[in-house]
């Protein structure tokens, strides 16, 4: 999530009480996740085990709850809480704007593009041309849709990331500051629910068709020309590549890459990182004839036991 213009170390630090080390003038970009991080933004981090992958990540400035030695060209803000700062960044520099009509009157909706009743559009949403949104979708704020797009029934884009904190009062949830991008003639069916980014945006490449009550977790990238089948349910941080087919019922792990052209077969956990053009099944996940013959090769151990 980039600012709307460059902050300081000394503005973000008074912002949010904390103490740093580093010239009080030092550019501040946007706050990002560890996995999108780039040169000028924030990344958090509560956990000596992710001390140095913070530090030494692509982030300048690292909000962090313990006096470390500051990398040369970065600058740390030290925190009590970093994980409750953070969230107070997002909801300053994104704050939640409510909304009491059916299309804010920030929304850019292109030629020719149908929006059927009873949908609901919110603020600094771009529409592109001839896309057909039918009933009942919402689309949250700051969702980017491009040309030539479907939209099926029910459909909820820019829900927030499932994504907490375990306290012993209880769940802290970080808040979602990030966006949905659906690219250029993007299908998706009825009931699906695409999260937005925490941070960054959760894309769905050119061309992708998605079938009907579909789930994409927050940060997912998705690459062009892929097929989703329903009831497939794709968790937080997953790298899908391009031209890879995913039957119905599959599960997937967070953080994991499904390599370009794979065919996941129907009902399969996808447990680990795949290599692209070729076919798995099972869970946990192997190629799927392998997988076959290791069933085949069960059902005649069991049947030579009788």
């Amino acid at each position: 999530m980039k600012f709307q213009k460059p902050q300081t170390l000394q503005q973000i630090a008074t912002l949010i009480d904390t103490t740093f080390i580093g010239d009080e003038n030092f550019e501040i970009l946007g706050i990002n996740e560890i996995h999108v991080v780039e040169k000028g933004d924030i990344v958090f981090v509560d956990h000596p085990k992710y001390y140095d992958k913070a530090l030494n990540s692509a982030a300048t400035t690292i909000l962090i709850n313990k006096k470390v030695d500051c990398p040369v060209g970065k600058a740390l803000l030290i925190s009590e809480d970093p994980f409750r700062d953070f969230n107070k960044i997002t909801k300053y520099f994104n704050p939640f704007i409510t909304s009491k009509v059916s299309i804010a009157a920030t929304a850019i909706i292109g030629e020719d593009t149908v929006i059927q009743p009873n949908v609901f559009i919110g603020n600094n949403v771009t529409i592109g041309k001839n896309c057909v949104v039918h009933p009942n979708v919402t689309i949250y704020d700051n969702t980017f849709i491009g040309n030539n797009v479907t939209i099926h029934a029910n459909t909820v884009l820019g829900a927030d990331a499932f994504y907490y904190k375990n306290r012993p009062e209880g769940f802290d949830k970080l808040i979602s500051g990030g966006r949905v991008v659906l690219e250029d003639n993007v299908d998706l069916g009825a009931s699906c629910t695409i999260d937005k980014g925490v941070t960054g945006d959760t894309t769905i490449g050119k061309g992708t068709k998605i079938d009907n009550q579909v789930h994409v977790g927050h940060d997912t990238k998705i690459g062009k020309k892929c097929l989703i089948a329903s009831q497939t349910g794709i968790a937080g941080c997953v790298i899908i590549e391009d031209e890879v087919t995913i039957w119905g019922q599959v599960g997937t792990n967070s953080g994991i890459t499904i390599g370009k052209g794979a065919i996941i077969l129907g009902q399969t956990g996808v447990t680990k990182s795949v290599a692209g053009g070729k076919s798995y099944f099972g869970t946990p996940v192997s190629e799927s004839r392998e997988k076959l013959k290791e069933m085949a090769e069960i059902k005649r151990f069991l049947k030579d036991r009788k």
